[in-house]
C-alpha cells in the first residue's frame, strides 16, 4: 500500500447527467456538490461533528473493529424528504457475500444531524439526479449510512466485502474527511466489460455517483501515515431504490 494516488476524474456539473448516462458513474468536486445541493461550506461543516458520535459496527465477519456507522431510511417524494421508522439494513448475499442475508441493526443518524438544513438539501439534490436519470419514478427509498473507518488496529477496510454492487438503483459516495491515512483508493469498474477507473477522493464533500446496475465499486484498505499512530476516513453513502427498501416483502 503506497502513498501514490490518482486525482479524481471530476466531471463539470453541467455535464454530470450526460456523464452518468454515458458511463454509469461520475465524480463531482466539492464546489459542484455545493452548487448541486445549494449548500455552502459552512452548512456542510455543521454536519462534521456527527461523525465523532458514530457507534461500533458489531456485525463485521472478519472480526475487525475498524468500522463505526449510523444508518437511517427516508422516502424522497415530490421534493420532500421524510424520515421512516427505524429499520434494519439488509442486503442479499448475491450483492454482499460477506454480510448479506443478515438483519443488521445500526444506531440511527442523530436527530440534530437530520435537523441541519444541509442534510435534507443534499439528499433531495441527489434524489433529483435520480429523477433525471430514471424519470416517472413516484418515490425513492433512500438509505443513508454514515461511516468512519479507522486504523487503530493498523488496517481499516472501507469495503471488506470487496468489489460489489449494492442491489439498488443509484449509489452516492461522499468523502467527508481523511485524517492521517494512506490508501483508501476508489475503484469503479464497468460491470459488463474491462473499463475501469481508480482514484482517491480526498476533498471533503466530493462525490462519486453511480448507476448500480452498470458498475461495481470498492475502496482499498487504509493504514496510518508513517508520521501518525492512527487515522480515519469518513464517508456518507446514500442509496436510492425505486422498488421499496431492500428486505421488504
Amino acid at each position: 500500500m503506497s502513498d501514490i494516488s490518482f486525482p479524481p476524474p471530476y466531471t463539470p456539473l453541467e455535464r454530470f447527467h450526460e456523464a452518468l448516462r454515458t458511463r454509469g458513474s461520475a465524480v463531482l468536486s466539492s464546489a459542484d456538490v455545493m452548487a448541486l445541493a445549494n449548500v455552502d461550506a459552512g452548512a456542510f461543516a455543521a454536519l462534521l461533528p456527527s461523525w465523532d458520535h458514530l457507534q461500533p459496527d458489531g456485525y463485521l465477519r472478519d472480526g475487525g473493529r475498524y468500522r463505526r456507522r449510523r444508518h437511517s431510511s427516508f422516502i424522497a417524494e415530490h421534493g420532500a424528504l421524510s424520515l421512516q421508522p427505524h429499520r434494519a439494513h439488509w442486503q442479499p448475499v448475491e450483492y454482499n457475500a460477506l454480510h448479506g442475508g443478515m438483519q443488521r441493526w445500526f444506531e440511527p443518524v442523530e436527530t440534530p444531524t437530520l435537523d441541519q438544513p444541509a442534510w435534507s438539501r443534499l439528499l433531495l439534490a441527489l434524489a433529483s439526479t435520480c429523477d433525471a436519470l430514471q424519470p416517472n419514478t413516484p418515490r425513492w427509498h433512500v438509505e443513508a449510512h454514515q461511516f468512519r473507518i479507522d486504523t487503530a488496529d493498523g488496517i481499516g477496510r472501507p469495503t471488506p466485502e470487496g468489489a460489489h454492487r449494492d442491489g439498488v438503483d443509484f449509489v452516492a459516495v461522499l468523502l467527508v474527511a481523511r485524517e492521517g491515512i494512506i490508501g483508501g483508493e476508489t475503484r469503479v469498474f464497468d460491470v459488463a466489460g474491462p473499463d475501469g477507473q481508480r482514484f482517491t477522493l480526498d476533498a471533503p464533500w466530493s462525490l462519486l455517483f453511480m448507476e448500480d446496475a452498470r458498475v461495481i465499486h470498492e475502496s482499498t484498505p487504509i493504514r496510518p501515515r508513517p508520521d501518525t499512530t492512527s487515522g480515519h476516513r469518513d464517508t456518507l453513502v446514500v442509496t436510492f431504490r425505486a422498488a421499496g427498501f431492500l428486505g421488504d416483502a
